[in-house]
């Protein structure tokens, strides 16, 4: 008898403990169970989170920051200001936080102010001029209620502008960089742009040392809540323009209790790996020069009657026999690289104009004044490239072989013609970069307040298409869209400000879909 019952125990005990891990192999896909007063009854599927409310605008900042005045300064770096505006400028002490020491170290961001309402933080791309700069401009072209409203603020984003600036990389890698021939494809040539770029690493190791994988998207998001934490005020209320709005994404993820009032006019696509979003740059970029193009020929400007013929032969031209230009030459790289950047300012295309007609001429000054931030200090103000090459190296993964990067190259220079190959070089630029620890975060959060998403049809930097998938992406996302032309809507098209400023100011939550004409 004793025999039986243990054979018994034995097989009842696999069978116990089969029935115990099928119940606890994961959640179950069957509704919840309950009882009432003995009988079974399906409990309801829990509903997703609700969208916050748009939060109230709170008080004005009562931080212990030390302003000073500095509106010579930004009258100079503007060339003028409006009547009466001033502003004030500061730094922020927050912690550097680098993958070496975590939580250790110190970082100091440069600050800038205007108004004395609302704070009211405004961030621009990390690969052009430096936030304070940006802010300033951007707040010299809003409206009386917006700025009665709140006070501007401009953060200069680490390694950037006057926040710890990189400034790492020797001077000879960066014009090698930046006027790296355009229409390259074969190994031999791209494997010269490694070659610099690697050098570029190197020193900026040699340099920064552990402060090279600290200037990236992830801390920065860190430096936007130390920020909101010194003014004293319960929620960050923010504008992210093109690239930054990834900064103010990845913010909310992180911080989302501390989330205010947010807009982002324009967006990279969070639905795209690296070389996808760079090669929605491409088209997005050739998109708004055909519209460059055919605004050039109805002013009839001095392009002539085909200024996409007469553009690509300039760049084919400059990749063997450079133009002249005061204290520089500009070779085909650097071409391509003054009217990306031209592009991005719709009021600064009859100058773009100028310029390209006086490069084909022979007189390469105005294309060179166009692309020397990116390869020069500008007054107080270092390269633009060296922030941007490593924060850009810092926020992705994607380490792409020599092989590939040909392919990617020779593929998009026949596709994009004009910019295809500047934007495949950049998949070149990270190949010898240390890889970061974690991805950023998608946007994924439900509870968020409502945050408008601008996209703007033809913008050189961000194809209206990725904006569009941002907002989708984005639960809470409301998008508006721009039928204009440039990088930003804000500021320059008076229905988008009109909306975005009765949003910040009101808390009215723009219509879905709502279209401003161009």
């Amino acid at each position: 008898m004793p025999r039986t019952t243990h054979r018994v125990g034995a097989v009842l005990l696999p069978l116990l403990l089969l029935v115990v891990a099928a119940c606890s192999a994961g959640p179950s896909q069957r509704p919840a169970v309950a009882y009432h007063d003995g009988e079974q009854q399906i409990a309801p599927a829990p509903l997703p989170p609700r969208p916050a409310p748009v939060p109230p605008l709170g008080p004005p900042a009562e931080d212990s920051l030390s302003w000073e005045d500095c509106t010579d300064q930004t009258r100079a770096e503007l060339g003028g200001l409006p009547p009466g505006m001033t502003f004030s400028c500061a730094r922020l002490i927050s912690t550097l936080d680098a993958p070496e020491a975590p939580t250790r170290g110190t970082a100091r961001n440069a600050l800038i102010r205007t108004g004395t309402g609302v704070p009211l933080v405004v961030l621009g791309d990390i690969g052009g001029e430096p936030g304070t700069t940006f802010a300033a401009r951007l707040a010299t072209q809003l409206p009386p209620d917006l700025l009665r409203t709140f006070s501007i603020i401009g953060m200069d984003r680490r390694g950037t502008g006057e926040s710890e600036a990189a400034d790492c990389v020797p001077p000879a890698q960066r014009e090698a960089i930046v006027g790296f021939d355009p229409r390259a494809t074969d190994r031999a040539a791209l494997d010269r742009l490694l070659e610099s770029v690697r050098e570029a690493s190197q020193e900026c190791l040699l340099t920064l040392d552990e402060r090279l994988q600290a200037y990236d998207t992830w801390r920065t998001a860190s430096d936007l809540e130390e920020l909101r934490l010194e003014l004293g005020v319960p929620k960050l209320h923010a504008i992210g323009r093109g690239e930054a709005a990834r900064l103010l994404t990845t913010y909310a993820e992180r911080f989302p209790g501390s989330v205010g009032r947010m807009v982002l006019d324009g967006a990279p696509d969070p639905t795209r790996d690296a070389i996808g979003q760079l090669e929605s740059q491409a088209q997005s970029a050739e998109q708004t020069f055909d519209v460059f193009a055919a605004d050039c020929v109805s002013r009839g400007c001095p392009l002539g009657p085909d200024p996409r013929r007469v553009v690509g032969d300039l760049v084919e031209r400059t990749r063997s026999a450079p133009l002249s230009a005061p204290g520089t030459t500009v070779g085909a790289g650097r071409v391509v690289q003054a009217v990306l950047l031209g592009l991005s300012d719709r009021n600064a295309w009859p100058s773009l104009a100028d310029a390209l007609a006086a490069a084909n001429r022979g007189d390469g000054a105005g294309l060179a004044a166009i692309s020397a931030p990116l390869v020069s200090a500008q007054g107080i103000n270092p390269p633009w490239l060296d922030g941007d090459l490593i924060t850009s190296c810092n926020d992705t993964t994607l380490r792409v072989p020599p092989q590939r990067s040909g392919e990617l190259a020779q593929d998009w220079v026949n596709r994009f013609p004009l910019f295809g190959g500047a934007f495949a070089q950049r998949v070149v630029w990270c190949g010898s970069w240390p890889v970061p620890q974690q991805p950023l975060p998608a946007p994924r959060r439900a509870d968020l307040p409502p945050i408008p998403v601008i996209s703007t049809a033809n913008d050189p930097l961000m194809l209206s298409l990725g904006t569009d998938h941002m907002a989708d992406q984005l639960p809470t996302g409301v998008l508006v869209r721009w039928q204009g032309a440039g990088h930003g809507a804000l500021g320059r098209s008076r229905c988008v400000t009109d909306a975005v400023t009765r949003f910040l100011v009101a808390g009215t939550v723009p219509t879905e879909g709502m279209a401003c004409p161009g």
